[in-house]
């Protein structure tokens, strides 16, 4: 018996577990097996042309009845979602694509049958020598294999590992499969889990950014720290944004695109009194008057968004080069700045001296970390100099090499940074900006980012932990933002102006010490949201999830109303369907919930669902749902816990810190101990309870059926699910009141203030 390869090419078919993907494909594309790339079963596809040349493209075969979800660049440096079910609809400059198969059951199956179960066929597009390479859609339903140089002069006609395939019946593990086989296979990056995350992860910043853009002084900077501190939600980052940095214009232009002239900070960042003090005066006021860990600083990837002032590092002009894709996408780019006046280009070799230069000059002045910004530019420069994969390559070497060595925490976030060229070749940066910007003044952008940043973070989040970008928390979609950034597992900050705060919305994500309860991986669509379109098809509503450590987090959001147009190429608004919009929850829509029970060989698979809005308690058994109805820019945060049975009527689920959006962040230990009173209850006719509903016990026998141990940090309004009323609860070694709600089952306590500073959390103990 021959063992038939799960993804492979027969008869001019694309099968994956022996279901058919793509039809007719072309005789000058080549498999080769995945095989040496680790464990994971996958195929690379190459192909052979007639000619040599700098941009090649090649359809792969057609694709048609499947549903799918493409990552595509819609703008030089962002990419955004787009939802199809034939060729046709695959957008130029796709990154990354997941396509679900349509044959056989579609009902999800518990047995492992793989014959009953949903496949997902992911398709990468990757590096290979000095060629990008990213998938497209023909008229005829082709995807089509694009592969550039971006240099005229390095050309190929061969190629053999340009996108690389993987199928499996779990989404995410197959997505995590198929980029850890690249990661082998290229061997030039590195997983986000393999990298060092920067402490801004766990705490509560500010950005100046959208505060005062380039206007930013240090009187402005020294005003929002203090205004911040004021209700309660200290700062413990700050990003100086764009605004600090030495820079001039071209003398002969009438608006000029401004170039860098120093690695210095300009005079707005240097006190009258003691100029030679420059930016370590602000950094030592945030961190001694104001408390803070982390002062980092913005920079251009190049410099400046002009690059740096021709003679300096061997910088020379060069005008940007734009791929066929983008120029499609964006076709005005032809009348920007940097097309016009060109950008100051340092010379591959000069980049590190540049980077060691500037990067030890700011951690000589305490400051921690940098905003690499504008990345995307690289690929556009390449000609002449080896081509976008190679300039882009040698610029990151040196920028890794740079933050190694100067931030120990590795304190980098790359920003406009969403092209493959500098994805694949990150080997240091551990978070990276996962859309296109927060835009306090533009109403179309809002329902738009928190679908780009949920959907862009299934292939990100492979890589680098996604950050959700910075928001006002005085906005008509404040909150709506806020909930996002608490499921979104990055960094979570603000570009309030100085007094412009709603203290009681940021009290909602950050402790008094500053630091955020803190979701544990990247925040994604659930696996039934993955091929719908909540921004456009005006039926479906975005159900995000998140993990703690004994707890999920879901979020649900209507997103429709607004989302990138292909044919007018910008955002725009569109009409709805209804007023509202109904989807349903289920436990099980937080992909690896199992994995919070403390005992998953036992769990029912019951959870206990905590709505944040409404404080409404719900027990959900195992695949039974619950609607949910939102309107345009509504949205909802649910804690999901899997319920633990001491004994028959003895269920218990804590929910943690009910008052913050990520409730569940707060519970740091947790531990069910048995009791004798146990063995009783199993003795007698007690009623277990099918959840929704269930009678409610009280325990009045001497005997403890069990005690739960809970370890919490924080403080606030703690809650759990009880099926019985406790006995008693202790905070330490005191008892301490709680109430009960015997229709709910919700026990709640209060726990007044922060832990002692040498325990770090708070002992809870509910005796049942």
């Amino acid at each position: 018996m021959t063992i038939k390869p799960a993804v492979r090419i027969a008869d001019r078919k694309l099968i994956v577990k022996d279901r058919t993907i793509l039809t007719g494909v072309p005789d000058n594309v080549i498999p080769k097996s995945g095989s040496d790339s680790g464990p994971v079963e996958g195929v690379f596809l190459g192909a052979v042309f007639d000619e040599e040349n700098c941009r090649q493209v090649v359809p792969l075969g057609t694709l048609r009845d499947v549903r799918f979800m493409a990552c595509f660049r819609f703008k030089l440096w962002w990419m955004a979602q787009k939802m199809g079910d034939k060729g046709s609809e695959i957008p130029l400059e796709t990154q990354f694509l997941l396509v679900e198969t349509k044959d056989g059951s579609h009902l999800e199956s518990e047995s492992g049958n793989e014959e009953n179960q949903i496949v997902y066929t992911v398709f990468l597009p990757l590096i290979e020598g000095s060629f990008r390479a990213c998938l497209q859609g023909n008229e005829r339903d082709e995807l089509e294999l694009c592969l550039e140089s971006g240099d005229c002069d390095t050309k190929s006609s061969s190629f053999t590992h340009s996108v690389f395939i993987h199928a499996g019946t779990d989404p995410f593990g197959a997505i995590y499969d198929a980029m850890r086989a690249v990661k082998f296979h290229l061997k030039t990056f590195r997983l986000r889990h393999e990298k060092k995350l920067p402490g801004i992860v766990d705490y509560f910043g500010w950005c100046t950014w959208d505060a005062f853009y380039q206007d930013v002084t240090q009187e402005g900077v020294e005003a929002g720290l203090a205004s911040l501190a004021t209700g309660g939600t200290p700062p413990k980052f700050v990003i100086i944004d764009d605004g600090w940095q030495s820079v001039g214009g071209d003398p002969e232009e009438e608006k000029p695109l401004l170039r860098l002239t120093g690695i210095k900070e300009n005079a707005k960042f240097q006190k009258k009194e003691d100029p030679t003090t420059g930016i370590k005066s602000i950094v030592n006021t945030a961190k001694d008057k104001h408390g803070l860990k982390y002062v980092y600083v913005w920079h251009a990837i190049t410099g400046y968004w002009g690059g740096v002032r021709p003679g300096q590092y061997g910088s020379l002009m060069k005008y940007p080069m734009l791929s066929k894709g983008v120029i499609e996408h964006e076709p005005a780019w032809k009348n920007d700045a940097l097309a016009l006046q060109g950008l100051g280009l340092m010379n591959p070799k000069e980049v590190y001296r540049f980077y060691n230069e500037l990067h030890s000059y700011l951690a000589s002045a305490g400051i921690d970390g940098v905003k690499v910004d504008v990345q995307c530019i690289l690929e556009t420069l390449g000609g002449g100099l080896g081509g976008r994969v190679e300039l882009t390559r040698q610029y990151h070497q040196a920028l890794d090499a740079s933050v190694a060595r100067n931030f120990p925490d590795n304190g980098c976030i790359a920003c406009m940074s969403h092209n493959t060229d500098a994805l694949y070749c990150s080997k240091q940066t551990a978070v990276v900006r996962a859309s296109d910007d927060f835009y306090p003044r533009d109403p179309v952008s809002h329902t738009i980012h928190i679908a780009a940043v949920a959907y862009n973070s299934v292939f990100l989040g492979e890589i680098m932990q996604p950050d959700w970008d910075m928001f006002h928390s005085v906005h008509p979609a404040a909150e709506y933002h806020a909930s996002a950034r608490a499921i979104s597992g990055g960094p979570v900050y603000v570009s309030d102006a100085p007094g412009k705060h709603n203290f009681e919305l940021l009290k909602k994500l950050v402790l008094p010490d500053g630091s955020v309860l803190r979701a544990r991986l990247p925040g994604r669509p659930t696996r039934d949201c993955l091929f719908s379109d909540p921004a456009r098809d005006g039926v479906s509503l975005l159900k995000i999830w998140n993990m703690n450590k004994y707890t999920g987090i879901l979020g649900v959001y209507n997103c429709q109303g607004a989302a990138y147009n292909l044919a007018e190429r910008k955002n725009t608004f569109h009409a709805t369907k209804s007023e509202s919009i109904t989807g349903y929850i289920r436990g099980r829509d937080v992909h690896l919930i199992g994995e919070a029970s403390t005992d998953s060989a036992e769990w029912t698979g019951d959870c206990a669902v905590y709505c944040h809005k409404s404080g409404e308690l719900i027990i959900l058994p195992y695949n039974v749902s619950m609607p949910v109805s939102l309107k345009v820019l509504e949205h909802k945060v649910l804690t999901v816990t899997p319920v633990k049975v001491l004994a028959p009527g003895f269920r218990f689920a804590p929910i943690g810190l009910i008052n913050m959006f990520n409730s569940g962040g707060a519970i740091e230990g947790l531990n069910y101990e048995l009791k004798g009173g146990a063995k009783l209850f199993e003795l007698e006719d007690g009623n277990e309870g099918t959840g929704l509903g269930e009678e409610r016990v009280e325990n009045r026998s001497n005997e403890l059926v069990g005690v739960v141990h809970i370890e919490a940090k924080g403080c606030g309004r703690f809650g759990a699910y009880s099926s019985a009323k406790p006995r008693r609860c202790l905070l330490g070694s005191k008892e301490v009141e709680f109430g009960y709600n015997s229709s709910s089952g919700l026990v709640t306590l209060e726990l007044a203030q922060l832990p002692n500073e040498s325990q770090r959390v708070h002992l809870i103990e509910v005796e049942l």
